[in-house]
């Protein structure tokens, strides 16, 4: 939402000046491609770049999260270097907010487009337009700018992805399950308009399916009230909900054994899992 936010500020501002682009780095939601691509198909110049063979090959035997999100950090910066020389463009326009800087200059964690970029890149400047905004403030902006709400009113979801919420090394095994996992999650829990809603893959557990011992993934399902998402708290999801949540992730992927709930605020845990 953040990005998608700078996008339309700074169309709105310089109009066919700007050079849209939107990385595919396979670590998106369900359909988030397709939907980028038709929810900004008012902008004539929009690239779609697919970089997912990309992504993953810089990903490849990483386990440690900050690594990852230095790695997923450099590797968004190169593919707009080679869009930028393509374009003739100097500059990048990034969505960054106020709690994005608050984490990364902190001892919490490197957000991928602050800590996590890397010390030398090929543009003159970095422009930051929301740099200074909460997320609630950033929803005005969008809403100003008559934003679709599937942009102003989308609950958020994390730069490096669906990375942060694998814990170890991102494969596309993995990622396969956390994306269906955060779809079913998301449609599951609406109804309850949380600040975020999201499936994390945890890990292995043994678990049985028709006669048969698996040795399958673990699924964490968190969804947390929040205001500026500096501090949440862990939603009270009725039984028959999580119910459905688990038959569902573990009845449409054969692969998974168990699905958890996890009841944890902000502080001590964090939103995501990574």
């Amino acid at each position: 939402m953040d990005s998608s936010t700078a996008a339309a500020l700074a169309y709105e501002a310089v109009g066919d000046q700007l050079a849209p682009v939107y990385v595919d780095t396979g670590l998106m939601r369900k359909g988030e491609t397709e939907g980028i691509r038709e929810t900004f198909a008012y902008m004539d110049s929009l690239r779609i770049v697919d970089a997912r063979e990309r992504f993953l090959d810089e990903l490849a035997g990483i386990t440690d999260p900050e690594a990852k999100r230095h790695a997923i950090g450099e590797q968004f910066i190169r593919e707009f270097e080679t869009v930028a020389r393509e374009v003739d463009a100097d500059s990048l326009v990034q969505g960054t907010i106020y709690p994005d800087r608050i984490e990364s200059e902190g001892t919490i964690k490197s957000h991928h487009n602050v800590g996590g970029l890397p010390d030398v890149m090929d543009f003159e400047g970095v422009v930051e337009p929301m740099r200074d905004l909460y997320k609630d403030e950033v929803r005005e902006v969008a809403r100003a700018l008559d934003l679709e709400e599937v942009v102003s009113e989308r609950m958020p979801f994390p730069g490096p992805g669906l990375a942060v919420r694998i814990i170890g090394e991102v494969t596309e095994e993995k990622l396969a399950v956390a994306r269906e996992a955060n779809h079913v999650v998301e449609e599951e829990l609406e109804e309850y308009d949380p600040w975020q809603a999201l499936a994390a893959v945890i890990g292995k557990a043994t678990g049985v399916k028709g006669d048969n011992r698996v040795h399958g993934w673990v699924v964490a399902v968190r969804s947390v009230e929040s205001r500026d998402g500096m501090t949440a708290r862990a939603q009270d999801i009725d039984w028959e909900t999580l119910q459905r949540i688990q038959s569902r992730v573990t009845g449409e992927n054969e692969n998974v054994a168990r699905v958890l709930y996890d009841v944890t605020h902000k502080p001590p845990a964090t939103i995501e899992y990574e």
